[in-house]
């Protein structure tokens, strides 16, 4: 949530229609009561499909495909990417598990860093923190 500086993320070993519900259900259960979440999300099948639960307190927004800057989740990558897990060496998987739940962690603690990625000088998703 931009508005509450709040994340919500899982660790999977893969991306999948699967995985995709888990997550939309860890984001369902995050909601506080009286709000509602809108997941800005690129056209992956696992993104796009009917195939996906439904929640009511949970909309999935589709972004036009080939259109990665307009999606907060690919900086959050760059991000975990740039402070924590490239150009590292890990002795198992279990390490490299440990290391993005570390590197989440940590991103997630930073203050306004989920609020940063939903804010440009062209786009303010969080009202009262765009340009005037």
């Amino acid at each position: 949530c931009p508005q509450c500086d709040a994340a919500v993320g899982l660790v999977l070993p893969f991306a999948n229609t699967q995985t995709m519900a888990l997550h939309l259900e860890a984001v369902s259960q995050a909601v506080p009561p009286s709000r509602h979440a809108v997941l800005v999300l690129d056209q992956a099948g696992w993104h796009t499909t009917p195939k996906l639960p439904q929640f009511p307190n949970v909309s999935l927004l589709s972004l036009p495909a080939g259109s990665p800057e307009l999606n907060p989740a690919e900086q959050v990558w760059q991000q975990l990417r740039d402070r924590s897990l490239a150009n590292r060496c890990y002795d198992s998987y279990e390490d490299i598990i440990d290391a993005c739940c570390e590197a989440w962690n940590k991103f997630t603690q930073i203050p306004n860093a989920i609020r940063s990625l939903c804010t440009r000088d062209w786009a303010n998703l969080v009202p009262g923190h765009g340009m005037s």
